[in-house]
């Protein structure tokens, strides 16, 4: 069943085009990542599937109902967490949350055991006292979660909920997340980190507003034709900037290592080692290597964009 769906959904802010005819499908229950670098879309789009922003063009849905014409019903079946959520300093965790049942209409019978729950489900129960101020960037996210979920929301949105956020408590954060998936939530997540996107069923690559693939993290793999070879080289820099010129095929700089979409792979390493050569780079080797998904994004910007 389809929870979430898009139909040549666009947005423009004047002459800006900030979403171009996304039409995608998320299913229930699942954990569907948008991702893209800032500037992609992927608030505008949060924005537009919350009932926040009208489109410019081209439709959407939510649980069944529309994004526009249903504004106000949707957000009774959705929990929305931006990037600035907000959360009140001068209240404590349980006051916050309060606010929030409160904000939601949640009947008073069954609230204090909702909200036991989630302080017990968030780790937040030994912190229920403290100010949301002086909360960690990490348990500031948890309980901004926490406030979301107050209403059992069918549906949750959460644009780029762990930037910024320490390892640890990203991972925190998403076990919390996989919890919820259990329980039949539909999670959709926008998020610029790509070791992130891994973590997800189903992923959506946005750049500049154009949706570029969307299908399981192997699909998208999947989707990168070619041999993808990593170069270890003297001045990778200087390196990528040669193969660039030489025409090898798409070429990308990940630290230290260059790497470099050919066609073929024997090819390929021959051409990248020949080029090489004659400017006089040391080439210490050239293997042929599985694609990440930074690998698929680059590869399929527009030439320059990388």
């Amino acid at each position: 069943m389809e929870t979430v769906r898009t139909q040549a959904l666009t947005r423009r802010f004047g002459e800006l085009v900030a979403l171009e005819q996304l039409t995608l499908a998320v299913e229930e229950g699942e954990i569907f990542g948008l991702v893209g670098p800032d500037g992609a879309g992927k608030t505008t789009t949060m924005r537009l599937l919350t009932g926040i922003l009208e489109p410019s063009s081209g439709e959407a849905w939510v649980d069944g109902l529309h994004a526009v014409r249903d504004a106000e019903a949707i957000k009774d079946r959705i929990g929305y967490m931006a990037q600035r959520f907000g959360l009140y300093p001068d209240l404590t965790v349980q006051e916050n949350i309060d606010f929030y049942a409160e904000l939601y209409d949640v009947p008073k019978a069954g609230r204090s055991e909702r909200l036991e729950r989630l302080l017990a489900f968030s780790n937040l129960t030994p912190f229920r006292r403290r100010l949301a101020g002086n909360l960690s960037g990490g348990m500031k996210q948890k309980l901004g979660l926490a406030c979301a979920l107050i209403h059992t929301p069918r549906v949750l949105f959460l644009d780029e909920p762990t930037n910024g956020v320490d390892p640890v408590s990203r991972r925190d954060f998403w076990r919390i997340l996989y919890q919820l998936q259990q329980e039949r939530v539909t999670i959709f997540v926008s998020t610029a980190y790509l070791d992130e996107a891994e973590r997800c069923n189903r992923i959506g690559l946005l750049h500049q507003g154009r949706l570029m693939a969307c299908d399981t993290v192997d699909g998208v793999k999947g989707l990168l034709k070619g041999a993808l070879l990593e170069v270890q080289c003297e001045s990778p820099r200087r390196a990528a900037v040669l193969l660039r010129a030489g025409k090898v095929g798409s070429v990308a700089l990940f630290g230290d290592r260059v790497h470099v979409l050919a066609d073929d792979a024997d090819r390929g390493r021959a051409a990248v080692e020949a080029i090489l050569r004659t400017e006089g780079l040391a080439c210490h080797a050239v293997d042929v290597i599985e694609p990440t998904l930074e690998d698929i994004f680059t590869s399929a910007l527009p030439s320059g964009a990388a």
